[in-house]
C-alpha cells in the first residue's frame, strides 16, 4: 500500500512539472524540493487509515473504483507536507526526518548564492509559499483522482472539514503557547483538532464516504479515529521529551524549547502545584527556554517523578482500549478490523 501510494505521488507530481516548467525560473527548482520532501520519508498513515476506511464500508480494492479512491488517499500526503512544513516555521525546527527542514534549506540556498536580504526571512516564506502549494495540489489531487460525482460530493464535506480543522488546531497550538495556557483540557484540545482529526479520524470517514458508507459506521470510525489519534499524539509528546534522535528525526527536548504546553507538561505542572513548589516554579521557568542537554535531563527525571509520564501513559492505554470497543462493535469488514488492530500498535506503542 505504501509503495502505490507513493507511485500515486509520483504520477501526480510528474503531471505538474509543465505547469512549473512554464512558471519557470526558480519555482521549478522549488517544486522538485517539494516533491523530494513528500517521497522521501513518512509513514503514509494517513492513506493507510483512509483506504482501509473505505475497505471496511466494502470497498473492493480490484474494482474498477480502487485507482480512484487510491489517488484520493494519497492526496492526504499532500496535505500532511504542508502542515509540516509550517509547523517546522512556526517552531523554528531545523531538522524533519532527519534532513534539514525545508525553510531552513531554503535559507542554505540563499546564503549559499549570496542573494539580497535575509536569509532566514527568505527561508520562511519560500517554506510558507510551498505549503500552501502542497495544500493546493491535495485539493487538485482529489479533484483529478477519478471519484465518480456521487462520491465526490460525499467526501466534500469530509474533506473541507477536515482542511478547517487541521489549521484551527493549529492555531489553538499556537496561541495556548502565547497565552501560557497551563491546563490538560487545553492541551486535549489541541490534540483533537491539530492531529487526530485529519491523522485517523477524517481519513477513515474520507474512505468511508467514498464507499457509501452507513452512517452508524461512519460514527464508529470517528469515535475510534479520536481516541487513536489523541494516543498517538500523546505518544509523540513522549517522544519529543524522552525520544531519541536517531530515530523521531527531531532533537530531544524540543518540545520543551518550543514551549509546547503538552499534556506531558500539563500534568506535570498540575502536580507540581498540588504539593512541589521548586518543581512548579522549574516548569514555569524553563518552557520555551533554550534548554540544554543538561536541562532536558533534568527536566525528564522532574516529569517522571511527578508522575506525569505514568499519567500519560494511562491515557494512551485507556484511548486505545476506548478505540478497541468501537471498532470492534462496529459493522466494518473483518478485513477492516484486522488492519485497524495493528494500526493501533503502530500508531501507540512506539518506543523511546
Amino acid at each position: 500500500m505504501r509503495g502505490s501510494v507513493d507511485a500515486a505521488l509520483a504520477e501526480f507530481f510528474a503531471s505538474r512539472r509543465e505547469i512549473t516548467a512554464a512558471v519557470g525560473g526558480e519555482f521549478q527548482t522549488a517544486a522538485g524540493r517539494l516533491e523530494d520532501f513528500v517521497l522521501r520519508g513518512g509513514k503514509r498513515m494517513r492513506p493507510l487509515f483512509a483506504w482501509t476506511g473505505w475497505l471496511g464500508a466494502g470497498g473492493d480494492p480490484d474494482g474498477p473504483t480502487a485507482g480512484a479512491v487510491l489517488r484520493m488517499c494519497a492526496a492526504l500526503e499532500l496535505v500532511q507536507a504542508c502542515a509540516l512544513i509550517h509547523d517546522d516555521i512556526i517552531d523554528s525546527s531545523d531538522t524533519r526526518r532527519g534532513f534539514p527542514t525545508l525553510h531552513v534549506d531554503f535559507a542554505r540556498k540563499h546564503r549559499e548564492s549570496d542573494w539580497h536580504g535575509s536569509a532566514a526571512e527568505f527561508g520562511a516564506a519560500a517554506g510558507i509559499l510551498l505549503g500552501d502549494l502542497a495544500l493546493a495540489w491535495a485539493d487538485d489531487m482529489v479533484r483529478e483522482s477519478g471519484l465518480d460525482a456521487a462520491a465526490t460530493t460525499r467526501i466534500a464535506p469530509v474533506w473541507s472539514a477536515m482542511r478547517t480543522e487541521v489549521l484551527g488546531g493549529q492555531f489553538l497550538d499556537i496561541t495556548s503557547e502565547v497565552r501560557g495556557d497551563e491546563t490538560i483540557d487545553a492541551a486535549m484540545r489541541v490534540n483533537r483538532y491539530k492531529t487526530a482529526a485529519y491523522t485517523v479520524e477524517r481519513p477513515l470517514e474520507l474512505g468511508a464516504a467514498a464507499a457509501g458508507a452507513a452512517a452508524e459506521l461512519i460514527a464508529a470510525y470517528r469515535e475510534f479515529g479520536t481516541d487513536i489519534g489523541i494516543a498517538f499524539q500523546l505518544r509523540d509528546d513522549l517522544l519529543g521529551v524522552f525520544g531519541d534522535p536517531a530515530v523521531t528525526g527531531k532533537p530531544s527536548g524540543d518540545d520543551l524549547r518550543e514551549g509546547k504546553r503538552t499534556v506531558l507538561f500539563a500534568a506535570a505542572l498540575a502536580a507540581a502545584d498540588a504539593g512541589d513548589p521548586a518543581a512548579a516554579s522549574l516548569l514555569r521557568a524553563s518552557i520555551g527556554t533554550d534548554l540544554s542537554e543538561a536541562e532536558v535531563t533534568r527536566l525528564r527525571e522532574v516529569f517522571i517523578r511527578l508522575g506525569a509520564v505514568e499519567e500519560v501513559e494511562r491515557r494512551i492505554t485507556e484511548l486505545c482500549e476506548r478505540a478497541r470497543t468501537a471498532l470492534d462493535r462496529s459493522s466494518a469488514t473483518g478485513q477492516a478490523k484486522r488492519l485497524l488492530g495493528p494500526m493501533v500498535v503502530a500508531a501507540t506503542a512506539r518506543t523511546f
